[in-house]
């Protein structure tokens, strides 16, 4: 499905009813917009892990302006700050209202986007293996740790030059340290993937962005979720977050022996600690 959204139409996919039987009554259940990671990709890697979800929220599934199934638009508008606007824009259309938003990775930054230029709009936030600023320095650290000198220069080749000679590197030397469970190729196979967007990404975007300053401003229950072994956001970069958002407002929850995305690692964990936000 899509709909119009500015001068873009947005793809989106619904799991759950909204409202559900209850008696002599409909039941209206929580709705949590899904916001993929990349850049580039889509949202199908969401799929199935997030299904179950449907059994307490309505899920949606978004792909961002410019990626997987959505119109390109124009490249000009490929910028954090218009994703974060469109998230808002895509809500109103829908007439989504307090929604929990979930980032994940390069989603994750465009749900901070979001919540900290429309700080009353969400109802709730999930932060997952994200950060605010870049520090590709601890990325590189943590590359070196798991994988030798050969994957923290594989990194360093493909962030300072983002072209396709090492982004095969990179995604043959670094890419498999992103998990401690190895999944398999068909999740790249079914996505929709615009690499231009990527490397455009890395080229620009990627060395201003900084939320930091504005995390404050977020007043809406948040969960920030990291894992302990996240080669390409460590940690540390979790841990800004929280420390950088007002007081009460963050929980920080760190998943041992999980790589990006603890949901990949520490299933069982991850959700129960996702379904309990959800419904508290």
């Amino acid at each position: 499905m899509r709909v119009k959204v500015g001068d873009v139409r947005l793809f989106f996919d619904v799991e759950g009813a909204k409202l559900r039987p209850d008696g002599a009554k409909m039941r209206e259940v929580p709705t949590i917009v899904l916001l993929h990671g990349g850049p580039g990709f889509d949202h199908s890697n969401f799929k199935p892990d997030f299904s179950p979800m449907a059994e307490i929220a309505q899920v949606v599934y978004l792909d961002h302006r410019g990626n997987g199934r959505s119109d390109r638009g124009d490249r000009s508008k490929w910028n954090l700050a218009q994703w974060g606007d469109d998230v808002r824009s895509f809500c109103e259309a829908l007439e989504i209202e307090r929604p929990i938003v979930m980032g994940v990775s390069f989603g994750g930054m465009v749900a901070m986007s979001y919540a900290t230029r429309h700080p009353e709009h969400p109802g709730k936030l999930v932060l997952s293996s994200t950060a605010a600023v870049s520090r590709q320095d601890r990325s590189l650290e943590m590359f070196e740790r798991l994988g030798g000198a050969e994957a923290r220069e594989a990194a360093r080749r493909f962030f300072e030059n983002p072209v396709a000679e090492t982004m095969a590197d990179y995604q043959k030397k670094c890419m498999p340290l992103y998990n401690r469970t190895r999944s398999g190729p068909e999740s790249v196979l079914r996505s929709v993937m615009n690499l231009e967007l990527m490397a455009d990404f890395f080229k620009r975007e990627s060395h201003t962005f900084n939320f930091l300053p504005d995390l404050g401003r977020i007043k809406c229950p948040t969960l920030i979720a990291a894992g302990e072994l996240d080669p390409i956001l460590p940690v540390a970069d979790s841990k800004d977050i929280a420390a950088a958002m007002a007081p009460g407002v963050a929980k920080l929850e760190v998943f041992e022996n999980a790589g990006h995305g603890a949901h990949r690692d520490q299933p069982d964990r991850f959700f129960k600690v996702l379904n309990e936000f959800i419904l508290a």
